[in-house]
């Protein structure tokens, strides 16, 4: 749900640019973790006492040890869907993908895919790490493709580059791909893991996958609350602002749907604040005096110009068939304003299994502690998977339907 931040690694060997199309990545190298020699650094201290010999041995070899386990396979995985969050709201209809090449337990490579239509995270990585690709491990967040499409198959790259092993986070859920590239690699003599860190990689992918196999945007209700339940209409003091979880929300989702009585100005529309953020498009209902969706509609220059269309009844199933056709995958309900514009879309939502994920934010309020909408949504819906956690002085909650 959130954006990444940058996270040092301590490597010595990363290289400090990325390829043109990449944002630059900042790299704090630091060659005394992790890679370190422990029997020399034993030999060159001074034990007072064989007592503190010893366990000067066991505590360096532990720490060894310890080090050693920290760059394995998952280490490495974990790396790639970092890369990947670089690429948050830019890669639909694609999948965000990461990918990191090693040899010899230094990184030599890393790359992530930017955007449809340019290359690869595995393209990227083996131009970073030219010929040191050569036996070396390719990590990869999502099974390589092996078709043509705008780009040449990610399985002639690695094969060409000589790679000794490829360790995959999940497999491509695309029946265009879906085991293939696997089997590509495996037939010319690549060693392949699959299932690294899988889940994390299926959580990146989320609304990748769910369009994949299902066609239809997912989707995401969200609203605020407070301590005893009360729907409320504002958000936290921070959300909004740069890091804040509802400025990357914005960031993460196509369209955003909101009601008209949240949007009293133009200047209230939210937007991401998130440096280099693609802004959603914003669906805007009214049911006063009549049933009314104003829907954007994509030019060719991906400006947005609005459509007010009506219905004798708003209904969300229409909403997103128009998102469907405008290619948009990703959509956020916010329950803001008056939520009479939002009952029947809910009730509609729940009933058609159109809801994927609920996000909810818990102020630190008693008694509503605000400004409440109408009334209650009267619903018995049971979430799964939740987590929690603290963003500025709010609790937030998510879910899966």
């Amino acid at each position: 749900m959130y954006a990444a931040q940058t996270v040092p690694f301590p490597n010595p060997t990363v290289h400090h640019h990325q390829i043109k199309l990449h944002q630059k990545v900042a790299f704090l190298p630091n060659p005394q973790l992790g890679f370190f020699n422990s029997a020399k650094r034993v030999s060159e201290s001074k034990p007072r006492s064989r007592k503190s010999g010893r366990l000067s041995v066991i505590m360096c070899e532990a720490l060894h040890k310890k080090q050693e386990d920290k760059f394995d396979d998952g280490y490495y995985m974990r790396r790639c869907v970092e890369l990947a969050k670089k690429a948050i709201g830019c890669t639909n209809p694609n999948p965000m993908v990461g990918c990191v090449i090693v040899k010899d337990g230094k990184i030599v490579g890393e790359g992530f895919h930017p955007k449809a239509g340019q290359p690869h995270a595995e393209v990227f990585a083996l131009r970073d790490a030219g010929d040191q690709a050569e036996n070396g491990t390719a990590y990869v967040s999502l099974e390589p493709c092996n078709h043509y499409g705008r780009t040449p198959p990610c399985t002639e790259a690695l094969i060409k580059a000589k790679v000794r092993k490829v360790v995959v986070g999940m497999v491509d859920p695309n029946p265009i791909v879906a085991s293939r590239g696997v089997k590509k690699l495996q037939e010319a003599g690549i060693k392949v893991t699959v299932g690294v860190e899988e889940q994390m990689c299926k959580r990146l992918n989320e609304v990748f996958i769910h369009h994949i196999l299902t066609g239809r945007p997912f989707v995401t209700l969200r609203y605020s609350m407070s301590l005893d339940g009360q729907i409320l209409n504002h958000l936290g003091e921070d959300a909004i602002e740069c890091g804040g979880y509802y400025s990357k929300l914005m960031q993460e989702y196509d369209a955003i749907i909101l009601s008209s009585t949240a949007l009293a100005e133009k200047s209230s529309f939210p937007i991401s604040k998130e440096a280099g953020a693609n802004q959603p498009v914003k669906i805007v209902l009214s049911k006063s005096p009549n049933s009314k969706v104003k829907i954007p509609t994509l030019d060719n220059d991906a400006t947005c110009k609005f459509q007010m269309l009506s219905f004798d009844k708003v209904s969300l199933l229409e909403i997103l068939e128009n998102c469907k056709r405008q290619g948009l995958c990703s959509v956020l309900l916010d329950l803001r304003g008056n939520n009479d514009d939002f009952e029947d879309l809910v009730k509609e939502g729940f009933e058609l299994n159109l809801f994927q994920k609920v996000v909810v934010e818990v102020l630190p309020f008693l008694g509503g502690g605000g400004e409440k909408v109408s009334r209650q949504l009267h619903l018995k819906v049971k979430a799964e998977k939740l987590t929690s956690c603290v963003d500025g002085k709010s609790v937030l909650l998510e879910g899966y339907f």
